[in-house]
């Protein structure tokens, strides 16, 4: 028997440390379902402390030496329709879903390689690993679009229909019957809306004296000054034009008719050009992409957007 113990109370002491250690200390235990829930494992490490008899989470300390992540995430965003068919054909599972935004401002399609479970009743997804394809809008139709239903002033709008005389179109047979019975008034021609433009720049710093609605629907603006434009003659505004113009980089012309207007205020004019039905073009490519996409990787398509989001 050592001196220590041969002292009074050295084995109360020796228990008092032992019950302030065991206070003090804490240790991973390991947590058990006793009914089983979908998507939860059957046990879980956690932290006691058994101090304050907390538990807290330990899944960081196993997941920095995770030599793969527990899930793919993250959107991989494709360049061309075929890169967005490729990604699919590697990542697609059984359950995975193609989406299609026709929004013809900014048309997209979304794959979304882990969504819910198709069957009835079938387990929900993360819906976080996903490939997203932009439609590349081009430049003559982004700037078209900018200008869409803006009011411009007289020498910007002139100055922007002479850089832009090469996207215009003659109207043919059918489209000048179809759109004199719509509207009423004759859809001008290319060399005619040039005139226009180049008329406006001569009466730049003029003010409007009378303006009148012809009974072909057109307009007529007069000026304050004698000086008129190259020929001599009144400013006659067409009521419409066509453009000839690839809505996306790369893509096929398609004739789109604008409505042009005016508005005299204080002797000054604003102009303004609106796309008739942009949306049905966009739309049209936006439907036959989906299609190809869908026909070719054979997963279900789906216009709108998922319910969850990506990140």
């Amino acid at each position: 028997m050592t001196e220590t113990q041969n002292k009074p109370g050295a084995a109360l002491d020796i228990a008092a440390i032992h019950d302030l250690s065991d206070r003090a200390g804490s240790q991973i235990a390991t947590l058990s379902l006793s009914t089983a829930i979908p998507g939860v494992p059957s046990t879980i490490p956690v932290f006691v402390d058994r101090k304050s008899g907390a538990l807290s989470s330990v899944s960081d300390l196993f997941e920095r030496y995770r030599e793969h992540p527990r899930r793919k995430s993250g959107t991989a965003k494709v360049a061309t329709l075929e890169s967005l068919i490729s990604l699919i054909d590697r990542h697609k599972t059984e359950h995975s879903a193609i989406f299609a935004e026709t929004n013809w401002e900014k048309p997209c399609i979304t794959a979304v390689f882990d969504y819910h479970e198709a069957k009835n009743g079938g387990l929900a997804d993360n819906g976080k690993h996903r490939a997203h394809y932009e439609f590349p809008l081009s430049e003559e139709w982004k700037a078209w679009v900018k200008i869409n239903g803006k009011p411009l002033e007289q020498v910007e709008f002139a100055e922007f229909i002479e850089d832009h005389i090469a996207e215009l179109s003659a109207p043919d047979s059918v489209e000048a019957e179809d759109f004199r019975g719509k509207f009423g008034f004759k859809v001008a021609y290319p060399n005619e809306l040039v005139a226009l433009s180049r008329g406006l720049q001569v009466h730049a710093e003029t003010r409007v004296k009378n303006n009148v609605v012809l009974q072909s629907g057109e307009g007529e603006i007069t000026w304050d000054e004698e000086h008129r434009d190259a020929q001599s003659n009144k400013l006659t505004v067409p009521g419409m034009f066509i453009l000839s113009i690839a809505p996306f980089f790369m893509g096929h012309p398609t004739r789109i008719p604008v409505r042009l207007r005016y508005r005299v205020s204080g002797g000054k004019v604003l102009w303004i050009c609106q796309l008739y039905r942009p949306d049905v073009h966009i739309t049209q490519q936006v439907m036959r992409d989906l299609e190809r996409v869908a026909h070719e990787t054979e997963l279900p398509h789906f216009q709108g957007t998922p319910e969850m989001p990506s990140a």
